[in-house]
């Protein structure tokens, strides 16, 4: 039996339809289980976060001011973020955890179904059945259970911006595109970079619109919230005490890999601006290739990476955003044909999201030290500038590396 024989033989396993739901089932609650028991449960305490100061905010109190009880750690987005919160004054706590599970839940099966969708269609499996079995592997990867546990944003964000992609795969919907990437920008500084994505694939009207929304937005919060955006334009921005250290093994960007390099000095300016300058540099290349090729998909999920790798603080479920590029990777794996590269693409697609979801970081948590800290302790870097410089991209208009004909994001 072939590679890819054995790959659809797993998809259309078991045959019936009762099976499929049985294993389904079994694997969901066996999921549920691990999700509500594993020791890296982080309880809610980032909706806390958010849940504390804006109560704080509308009692009075500055929205910068407020820190979670006994921590340094308070709001920390812009305030426009603060203002599409405010509809958690009108809950209880309980009634907040609740909402936050099921938005995030909800803006996963979209974001699976956007990016997966397609590959499942290509490859005739069951839509329902590959995708269920998907999606209880999603909510297995660390940034994901992550953010879920937290209760924070970035599926929100994420699938907010996909659906700028969506929007550019044509019609009259087109013209509506940049609008989600507008407002996730204005929600959180890291989905700026996409703007500068639109730019750079030759969508100046859709990158006009993102900046536009926000700075329409970012405005609307100035007008609404005068002292709180003078104070987080000038002042909570740059206070990195805020988020917590850089050297901290959850930061796992760039300036995360070269403040552990460098603790417990000051982590070195210039290593991290070359080190910014040259993954800029690589990616502009790549995306302008992936751009001429018409790999609208690759172009968007390297952005997505060099989102984790450029910002100051990438805490691991900020890598969320690796969640397209590993489609594509896995897309690429699919389409190639029998053979080495085969093997080896299908090893790494799998290989990538283990270690994603192995939280094998946290080994080092407490000493990062060493060639073994330096290795280990970065992992997830280490997968983020993989991703960057090998994920496989077509090479010329209808020619994929390996060769296929269907992109797996929408707007390819």
């Amino acid at each position: 039996m072939t590679q890819l024989e054995t790959t659809e033989s797993a998809w259309q396993w078991p045959v019936t339809t009762r099976g499929r739901l049985l294993l389904v089932a079994g694997l969901a609650a066996a999921v549920l289980l691990f999700l509500a028991t594993v020791p890296l449960h982080r309880d809610w305490f980032d909706l806390g976060v958010y849940y504390g100061a804006v109560h704080h905010w509308t009692d009075g109190g500055a929205l910068y001011d407020y820190l979670v009880p006994g921590t340094h750690y308070g709001f920390t987005y812009p305030p426009f973020a603060a203002v599409c919160m405010l509809p958690m004054t009108l809950t209880g706590w309980q009634s907040a955890v609740a909402l936050s599970v099921l938005f995030n839940a909800a803006a996963a099966a979209v974001i699976l179904h956007w990016t997966a969708g397609p590959l499942v269609r290509r490859e005739g499996w069951t839509p329902w059945y590959a995708l269920a079995l998907a999606g209880c592997a999603f909510a297995l990867l660390e940034p994901v259970r992550d953010t879920v546990s937290f209760g924070q944003v970035n599926l929100l964000l994420l699938a907010l911006v996909l659906a700028d992609a969506r929007l550019l795969a044509g019609g009259r919907a087109s013209r509506y595109a940049g609008i989600g990437t507008g407002l996730a920008a204005a929600i959180k500084l890291t989905p700026a970079v996409f703007i500068l994505h639109l730019l750079l694939t030759g969508r100046p009207r859709a990158a006009a619109t993102a900046t536009a929304v926000a700075l329409g937005a970012t405005g609307i919060a100035a007008w609404a919230a005068p002292d709180a955006s003078r104070v987080y334009w000038t002042e909570a921005l740059w206070d990195t005490d805020r988020v917590g250290a850089l050297a901290y093994v959850s930061n796992q960007s760039w300036q995360g890999l070269v403040a552990r390099l460098f603790d417990p000095a000051e982590p070195n300016r210039t290593v991290w601006a070359i080190g910014v300058v040259a993954l800029l540099a690589v990616w502009a290349v790549r995306v302008r290739r992936a751009s001429a090729a018409r790999d609208h998909a690759g172009a968007f999920a390297l952005t997505g990476v060099l989102a984790c790798l450029i910002s100051p603080v990438t805490w691991v479920h900020h890598l969320v955003w690796l969640a397209p590029a590993l489609v594509v990777l896995a897309d690429a794996a699919l389409r190639a044909p029998e053979g080495p590269d085969r093997r080896r693409l299908l090893t790494w697609s799998v290989t990538l999201p283990v270690v994603l979801s192995s939280s094998v970081v946290w080994l080092w948590s407490r000493d990062s030290s060493g060639l073994d800290g330096f290795l280990g302790g970065n992992a997830y870097v280490w997968v983020s500038l993989g991703l960057l410089f090998a994920l496989p991209l077509r090479t010329s208009p209808g020619v994929c590396v390996p060769a296929g004909d269907r992109p797996p994001l929408p707007g390819s």
